[in-house]
């Protein structure tokens, strides 16, 4: 799976992108959040508060029970404004 992370979450976890291996139990987006907060200080530090952070798999906004896969491109997000 290709990780993509912007602004301050890019900040934070010190990449701005991270190719990983999902571990079989992590299929939807719920549980690779949760996985993701273990893997470092600076992932749980960045994503200890997930109301703040959007998720988008190959490109379209994703909610917590849509699935994923190594296969996909995940971007995580603060959430955008537009003016």
């Amino acid at each position: 799976m290709r990780l993509l992370y912007f602004a301050w979450l890019r900040q934070k976890i010190g990449v701005a992108e991270e190719t990983v291996v999902l571990p079989s139990e992590i299929t939807t987006v719920g549980s690779l959040l949760t996985w993701l907060q273990a893997r470092s200080d600076a992932h749980a530090e960045a994503l200890s508060d997930l109301s703040v952070v959007r998720v988008a798999v190959n490109q379209d906004y994703a909610r917590e029970a849509d699935a994923v896969s190594d296969a996909d491109e995940v971007a995580l997000f603060p959430p955008v404004t537009g003016g």
